[in-house]
């Protein structure tokens, strides 16, 4: 699909060239700059300049089409969809709008719509050939194989030295299995790229299958000659080492893989399987803990570590697990008969018996179904410790993608606003930046004898110190405003507790200004923030110490999974932030800390209704949107949160592409 994309871009960007010609020279350079931009990779810098595009001229619908490649090369589906629908709204027969809303679509699952945007854009211009070749992919998807073979075969007449086509037709036959003619495909791509690894790692994996483990290995080990850093051959070339009972070399291309993907799940699970044929049950439990960790629906993983349990006699660990697998799934009948074992083991007796009743009830179940291929977890024949290898339904060339929904991801809220003193003012203001403007806020900073700005991040330069001593302790008399500037001076020496006992003084004064009474609230907001970072600092240095806790059979446990947690009380900063929102209405950072300090005292419904606050004050507040979009995700309201992510990475932030690709366009891993 990344190929389709390339090559239909190339061609709209020569289509064009000459577009524009007869507009004012600022959408000119916008629009050089943003088709520079993504031609050359820099997709945010692409999108920041198509966002001005779309405010000069709302109605061009390239400046759509162009931010919506941008977006989904970012991994944000669901927002190119909507510059897609966008640009074919404008141009009822813009045939690229169309062919790329299409691959969107069949990202998303939604294969009808994609066949039909693909129909009207065929229909448009039939003689385009790469359409064929995305309608070929969205018949493969939609598991429609004889289809998607007709249509490969209509690219390959217009462009038969195109390697990948060759690939996708294989991948349909063997579906249809058809194997000899998939390899013979296999075969025709490697002759036509014989430098390209992926035509090699196709037919390994056919030739694995087929039982022809020497051919696989041949062709892995080339794959791997021609591209020391392709982390799927390394990952199946483990696979096939593991079946020739070759387990030092499957670690070893198994720690390659971590290497440079060191929370990918699938690969720790199966380097956990590994680590336990070979005795190491603490490697593999360690690995086994974090797999649960990133996925902790993942059933087999528990009954796998569960296993290493029983292996090592902690009985009680392995109970535990057996547990977790039958509240995932009820008719795990290897699991009620493992759990038996262990009942039995502690002396469960009445608890062993019912349990050994269910599992052979649910066998009798599956073996009376009418259907031979029937894939149950009652099935006791099965190897549930089997390595897992990648499913060959989702044919990508790139594992990084292939084991996106494998990742883990380090998911944080954006920090909390607050004023810190500064090198210089920052008083830059750009044209079109959609800048949040406030009078009582510019007054304020501008009554400050010294550079203070406002801001989730750190200042990126200090400020002159000398000048600040000189202004607190020399030129400047006594005031709230003194006092909450000293609260500043303390802060960049980490004087926490001196920086509070002056947010209070600021607090208790009076201020001669006729605007003193509103300024409190910035004071109470820098307090309340003061008071979360004092807690976080806290929480920071407790979490770092690993902490040993006792089971009933006295067997101590440190494992990976078991984060300390403990809840801390962030009552203080709330009534501060809470007090800044009522002595002062209408600024947006107000609400967006108060949504913070909600989320982390566990309340995300008050956290929402904060940050929809602040999004109604200031609609492109980016930190709102990417925040609100976690909460919402996390409450399982995946649409909506994979909304606000999209928003928030179109509004600059980058990091909502990397949530959006764990957690929007994938499907979910059990």
């Amino acid at each position: 699909m990344k190929r389709v994309i390339a090559a239909a871009f190339v061609f709209v960007l020569l289509l064009c060239s000459g577009v524009s010609a007869r507009a004012q020279w600022d959408k000119d350079v916008f629009s050089f700059r943003g088709r520079s931009a993504l031609a050359e990779g820099r997709l945010a810098d692409a999108i920041t300049n198509f966002n001005i595009l779309a405010q000069l001229d709302s109605t061009d619908y390239y400046t759509f089409f162009f931010r919506g490649i941008a977006k989904y090369n970012l991994g944000d589906i669901r927002g190119a969809r909507k510059d897609f629908d966008t640009a074919v709204r404008l141009n009822p027969v813009f045939t690229s709008g169309y062919h790329y809303r299409a691959i969107t679509s069949s990202r998303f699952g939604n294969y009808e719509d994609a066949l039909e945007d693909l129909e009207k854009a065929i229909s448009l211009r039939p003689g385009y050939e790469g359409l064929y070749f995305t309608r070929g992919v969205t018949y493969f998807l939609a598991r429609r194989f004889d289809d998607a073979v007709s249509d490969f075969n209509k690219y390959i007449r217009k462009e038969p030295k195109d390697p990948s086509a060759y690939l996708n037709r294989g991948a349909s036959y063997l579906f249809m299995g058809d194997t000899l003619k998939a390899i013979k495909d296999y075969e025709k791509a490697i002759k036509l790229d014989r430098f390209e690894p992926e035509g090699y790692i196709r037919r390994a994996r056919l030739l694995f299958e087929m039982g022809n483990n020497d051919g696989a290995l041949k062709d892995l080990n080339k794959a791997v000659e021609l591209d020391s850093t392709n982390t799927l051959a390394h990952f199946n070339r483990a696979l096939v080492n593991s079946e020739m009972y070759n387990f030092q070399d499957a670690l070893d291309d198994l720690d390659k893989v971590l290497d440079k993907e060191p929370g990918n799940a699938l690969t720790l699970y199966n380097r956990s399987l590994l680590y336990a044929r070979l005795g190491n049950f603490e490697n593999a439990l360690e690995d086994m803990d974090r797999v649960i960790n990133i996925n902790p629906r993942n059933v087999l993983a528990y009954f796998n570590r569960a296993s290493y349990f029983v292996s090592m006699g902690r009985w009680a660990d392995a109970l535990a697990d057996y547990n977790s697998c039958i509240g995932l799934y009820p008719d795990f009948a290897r699991a009620y008969l493992n759990r038996s074992f262990v009942e039995l083991q502690m002396g469960m007796r009445r608890a062993s018996r019912e349990d050994y009743r269910i599992a052979e009830q649910k066998i009798r179940e599956f073996r009376e179904k009418s259907t031979s291929d029937a894939v149950s977890f009652a099935d006791t024949t099965r190897k549930y410790s089997s390595l897992l290898a990648l499913d060959a339904e989702f044919a990508r060339s790139d594992f990084d993608d292939e084991m996106l929904q494998y990742r883990d991801v380090d998911v944080k809220l954006r920090p909390l606003y607050k004023f810190s003193l500064a090198d210089s003012r920052d008083d830059t203001s750009y044209a079109l930046s959609r800048g949040y403007e406030n009078p009582l806020l510019s007054r304020f900073l501008g009554d400050l004898p010294l550079p203070v700005v406002l801001s989730s991040e750190k200042p990126s330069a200090k400020p002159e110190m000398s000048l600040v001593e000189t202004t607190l302790y020399v030129n400047m008399e006594d005031s709230p405003r003194r006092a909450f500037l000293r609260a500043l001076s303390e802060l960049e020496h980490n004087q926490y507790n001196s920086a509070l006992g002056q947010y209070d003084t600021a607090l208790e004064g009076e201020d001669s200004s006729p605007y003193g009474a509103y300024y409190k609230a910035f004071y109470y907001m820098n307090r309340a923030v003061l008071r979360a970072d004092m807690i976080e600092f806290i929480a920071s240095m407790e979490s770092s110490v690993q902490t040993l806790t006792m089971d009933e059979g006295g067997h101590a446990r440190a494992r990976v999974s078991e984060q300390v947690t403990r809840g801390y009380d962030y009552s203080e900063a709330i009534a501060d932030m809470e007090a800044a929102a009522s002595t002062l209405e209408g600024v947006p950072y107000i609400y967006f800390n108060l949504g913070n300090l909600y989320c982390l005292s566990s309340r995300l419904v008050e956290a929402i209704g904060s940050y929809d606050k602040a999004l109604s004050i200031y609609p492109y507040m980016a930190d709102a949107y990417y925040n609100r979009g976690l909460i919402l995700i996390y409450l399982k309201d995946k649409d909506k949160g994979c909304i606000d992510l999209s928003r928030a990475g179109e509004l600059g932030i980058g990091d909502a592409y990397s949530i959006i690709a764990r957690y929007c366009d994938q499907e979910e891993v059990y």
